[in-house]
């Protein structure tokens, strides 16, 4: 079983910049992904970004050039810094792991932008 502890949300104006973190515990498979996926009310649950164990990444195209995913597979743990953040960046932000066989969520993190 893996546990996933998010931590880095809050409130921020337009423009600011935020990072959240994520920490992977528990039976981990060395080879997985990790990333981000955020929900806005009434909208699904999108993918933000994920990196893969090797370092292979994948950004949404909504928020590249201003969001940089990064990990540490030493620690599992990846990190989501935000810059240049947009009220539509407003979101319940959820850090997922993926290792082929299951797929664990994080409870989630408030990310709050406001104009």
């Amino acid at each position: 079983q893996v546990q996933l502890a998010e931590s880095g949300g809050g409130l921020v104006q337009a423009g600011g910049s935020l990072r959240l973190s994520c920490a992977a515990s528990g039976t981990i498979f060395s080879i997985n992904t990790m990333g981000w996926y955020r929900q806005a009310p009434g909208k699904q649950r999108e993918l933000v970004a994920q990196i893969t164990s090797g370092g292979n990444t994948n950004v949404a195209d909504s928020v590249k050039g201003r969001f940089t995913i990064s990990r540490d597979n030493a620690k599992n743990t990846v990190n989501l810094q935000m810059n240049s953040l947009k009220p539509e960046d407003t979101a319940v932000y959820y850090c997922r792991l993926a290792d082929g066989l299951s797929i664990y969520w994080g409870q989630g993190t408030q990310v709050t932008v406001s104009s």
